[in-house]
């Protein structure tokens, strides 16, 4: 796989939340968004995202089974670091994990940091997000439009480091020649229109450039949130 990654802190905020990782010996990816005072965000996203690669990193073969462990691993691996330091108290991540089986891409997920993936010139979201606007919010039967201004429209509904119950979603695709994926922060889906996205993963550029597109229209829409992006690419794909 080729991989490209990128972090900015955005145009709002002090700090950079964010963590991601490229491990490509072992074709892993990853991304959190960190959350809690003080730098407890911070510490909370680069632990679980550590914590995942150093239990990967001793599998001998990727399965579905073994990503789940590892991501159950992380929280375990947070929530003790919460409840052995009082700094940290409260702290919490999303974590979007994407690791190469064999001809197929798994994707772990918790929270509301997202993977895509764009062929065919379209732009696809393989995660759900687990957030209250997303679980609870359509279910009512409120409209896009006021969800977008809802006071609960940030509420995480499951999260790394949070509870001892935790929700993992994991999916599989399939690797086609010349799909793109994307790994990012909500500081990116949640403040560019997906059709920009698109528009520029379809781009002839490298991977730097394209993460730093949309890095930079992340902060063109006002940059609100910190804004992370990574993509993959197969690297024996048609470019």
């Amino acid at each position: 796989m080729e991989a490209y990654g990128l972090t900015d802190p955005g145009c709002v905020r002090p700090n950079n939340e964010d963590y991601y990782l490229l491990v490509p010996k072992l074709d892993l990816y990853l991304v959190a968004d960190g959350m809690g005072g003080a730098q407890a965000g911070e510490h909370a996203s680069k632990l679980a995202v550590e914590t995942v690669a150093r239990r990967l990193n001793t599998s001998a073969e990727g399965d579905a089974e073994t990503l789940l462990q590892a991501v159950e691993e992380a929280n375990r691996c947070v929530l003790d670091a919460a409840g052995q330091d009082s700094r940290l108290h409260g702290m919490g991540t999303t974590l979007t994990v994407c690791w190469k089986s064999h001809d197929d891409l798994l994707f772990a997920n918790v929270g509301d940091s997202r993977a895509y993936v764009f062929q065919d010139n379209q732009l696809l979201v393989i995660t759900e997000d687990q957030t209250w606007v997303n679980e609870v919010g359509r279910k009512l039967g409120i409209g896009d439009d006021a969800l977008r201004t809802h006071p609960m429209r940030h509420v995480l509904t499951m999260a790394i480091g949070v509870s001892d119950s935790l929700r993992v979603q994991t999916y599989a695709v399939r690797l086609k020649p010349g799909a793109q994926f994307l790994l990012c922060s909500d500081g990116l889906h949640g403040v560019v229109a997906t059709a920009k996205i698109a528009e520029v993963l379809a781009g002839n550029g490298s991977l730097e450039n394209k993460c730093r597109g949309l890095v930079e229209a992340a902060k063109e829409a006002g940059g609100p949130d910190n804004v992370t992006a990574v993509i993959l690419r197969n690297a024996n794909s048609i470019h």
